[in-house]
């Protein structure tokens, strides 16, 4: 039984993967045909800030996805996943926020909140990157 639900998970994870990759594949052209339509637009290769924010958050939404595609990947092929990199792919993806949001939309009770969270994950991945350095690997 038990060897019937390992078999079936990994179907399901292969199939998540095969999932992501398109979904990342999508994202790129995506990324692609903006900066392609911004760049060409006159005043040629000049970009407006609100262009930019876009070009820079689709950019971070391929890379959240690389990450999410390499934690998939090592749970398909190790069973397992690493904190670490569900930490990493947390600060990616609060950093886009921060890069595409408008400070002057959010009340300052929210800012503090983002504030917080980033602090707690900063300080999660430490924690995490300092054990796993004393911890005898074997």
């Amino acid at each position: 039984m038990i060897e019937h639900l390992r078999k079936f998970e990994r179907l399901v994870v292969a199939a998540l993967i095969l999932m992501l990759a398109l979904v990342i594949m999508l994202s790129l052209l995506e990324l692609g045909w903006v900066l392609v339509r911004d760049i060409s637009k006159p005043p040629v290769f000049i970009l407006e800030i609100h262009e930019l924010l876009e070009l820079f958050g689709l950019f971070l939404l391929v890379l959240i996805g690389i990450e999410l595609l390499e934690t998939m990947k090592r749970y398909y092929n190790e069973g397992r996943v690493e904190l670490d990199v569900i930490i990493s792919v947390s600060l990616i993806a609060i950093g886009r926020k921060i890069i595409t949001m408008d400070p002057k939309e959010y009340n300052p009770l929210t800012l503090v909140g983002i504030a917080a969270i980033i602090l707690a994950l900063f300080v999660g991945y430490w924690v995490i990157k300092r054990t796993s350095h004393s911890v005898p690997q074997g």
